[in-house]
């Protein structure tokens, strides 16, 4: 059973009334009322048109957040267990005031297990010599250019070409096009076709005879026997630079003049990539078998703010590749409700990470002072090159700069670090 509490709270007296008149103004403006412009009706005369009733909602809308805020100054010592938004009730409205019930979820009982000395290894990150040597190749590729080439076309050219295709004599939708660059080998391309363009050179023709496959996607040219009927415009090969100056010149990467410094180079950043990746799978491992033994029961609230968070993450994911949630619910034929319950099980697994550091973090009292806090947050501005006061509030504050450092405190404690 998730632990909450209930809190009332009312407004009356002078705020009330101040509420109610807001209130009144404001529903004045769009008032009609024989004899008066809108806004000008006296008082008593709106009130014995529409009732102060009328005015009851608006007012308690303008006062709810001054509730919180009391509620909130009246119970400081559990603000901290708070886990969720809470749930506002409203019990009463008369002219006299207004009274709120707030039902707070707070932090649930948290039993932990075992979390020091877990028998978790980290692995050791290595590089081989085919990595480097893979990954030099990679980067000669990618600075490789298209030579126009006078020779014939050779398996792995680039041939530039038009060609239309027919079915029993007869065109087809799709397959057709003009100065087409084909690289040949690629496979993109009907079995059969690249491979009959080879030998061939610019200004040639040829009819190519093909077979489209059985699976082909087009369900009326499956199986079929096509003719293209193909014309060589140009005919590029593609050069892969060798390991020289001019290539190293190209890269612009600093210290880098031969392919031994090169190596070195690529050889680093490959292990540092390899010790990031093994970091956070020794970290996500730790957290998992420290999490085996701990019991708690996560109110519903908590996971479906967490599921929130998700979704808004994801939405950030999809817009910087240029689509929205809408179009991939699209897409995907799915919905928000399907992809909230794909989410159910690493919702899950993040609030009870979170519960379980908080918890160790509690035991273990690990306090953070405001100037340790302080200095966190100067380094941190520092190192993204902004004030400390734009970082503050871009982060959530020094509070949260203070729980940041308590959990990545309570992770070193289950790394077995000192805290």
């Amino acid at each position: 059973m998730s632990k909450t509490k209930e809190i009332e709270i009312k407004i009356e007296g002078k705020e009330w009334e101040e509420a109610l008149d807001k209130a009144f103004k404001k529903a004045n403006k769009e008032a009609k009322i024989d004899g008066f412009r809108p806004g000008k009706a006296p008082k008593d005369v709106f009130i014995k048109k529409y009732g102060k009733e009328s005015l009851y909602m608006d007012a308690a809308d303008l006062v709810i957040e001054k509730a919180y805020g009391q509620m909130l100054k009246d119970n400081a010592d559990i603000v901290g267990e708070i886990v969720a938004r809470p749930e506002i009730e409203l019990k009463s409205i008369d002219e006299k005031g207004v009274e709120f019930k707030f039902v707070l979820t707070l932090k649930p009982e948290v039993k932990l297990g075992k979390y020091k000395n877990l028998n978790v290894k980290k692995a050791q990150a290595e590089v081989t010599a085919e990595e480097v040597a893979s990954a030099i190749e990679n980067m000669r590729h990618r600075y490789a250019e298209n030579v126009l080439k006078e020779d014939v076309i050779a398996d792995g050219d680039i041939a530039i070409i038009d060609f239309e295709g027919f079915v029993n004599d007869q065109p087809f939708e799709g397959g057709k096009a003009e100065n087409y660059s084909l690289n040949i080998g690629s496979g993109t391309f009907i079995p059969g076709f690249e491979e009959q363009l080879i030998g061939l050179k610019a200004g040639d023709e040829k009819d190519v005879k093909v077979t489209f496959p059985d699976d082909y996607h087009a369900e009326d040219l499956k199986g079929k026997q096509a003719v293209f009927k193909v014309k060589v415009h140009e005919v590029k090969e593609i050069k892969i630079p060798e390991l020289n100056e001019d290539f190293f010149a190209d890269l612009g990467m600093e210290g880098i003049d031969s392919k031994e410094s090169l190596e070195a180079q690529i050889s680093d950043n490959i292990l540092t990539h390899k010790e990031a990746e093994i970091e956070n799978k020794y970290m996500d491992e730790l957290l998992e078998e420290a999490a085996k033994g701990v019991e708690v029961d996560i109110p519903k609230v908590m996971l479906e703010e967490e599921k929130d968070r998700m979704i808004n993450q994801y939405r950030e994911q999809l817009q910087m590749q240029g689509i929205s949630l809408e179009q991939f619910y699209q897409f995907t034929n799915s919905s928000e409700d399907a992809l909230r319950d794909q989410m159910s099980e690493e919702a899950k697994k993040r609030v009870t990470y979170r519960l379980m550091l908080e918890e160790i973090a509690k035991q273990e009292k690990i306090d953070i002072s405001d100037e340790d806090a302080d200095q966190e947050a100067i380094k941190y501005a520092e190192k993204y090159q902004m004030e400390k006061d734009e970082f503050l509030k871009l982060f959530g504050g020094l509070e949260m700069v203070k729980y940041d450092m308590q959990m990545r405190k309570a992770m070193e404690i289950i790394r077995g670090e000192d805290k």
